[in-house]
């Protein structure tokens, strides 16, 4: 994910809101659809979203990270100031990075655990 976020483009606003569709499919305030296509267990937790395609990235660490099923997230995702997204579960997650690489959107989220 970081490789990723290195060599976006920086986009406008990210989407105001996301609802689930499926597991693992959401959609935008504007009809888009975005498909999480990483969620990783480690240290914290990262969440790769990309609009209307699919695409893999490794996350250039040692080790496999553990991966958390799609059906485990939230099924809403509500944007907050300071660059964060408060889930329907109440958690909040950090916007690492919202840009395009070629011609895919990217949004990256990390989890905040509460403090």
């Amino acid at each position: 994910l970081a490789m990723a976020s290195e060599t976006s483009v920086r986009l406008g606003t990210p989407p105001d809101r996301l609802w689930i569709q499926k597991p693992g499919i959401y959609e935008d305030e504007e009809g888009r659809t975005w498909v999480t296509v990483v969620v990783r267990i480690q240290e914290s937790m990262d969440i790769l979203f990309l609009k209307q395609r699919f695409k893999n990235y490794g996350n250039g660490r040692d080790g496999a990270p553990s991966q958390m099923p799609f059906s485990q997230l939230p099924p809403v995702w509500q944007l907050y100031p300071g660059r964060k997204y408060r889930a329907a579960d109440s958690s909040f997650w950090e916007i690492v990075d919202h840009g395009q690489i070629d011609s895919m959107e990217q949004l990256v989220l990390t989890y905040q655990p509460e403090r």
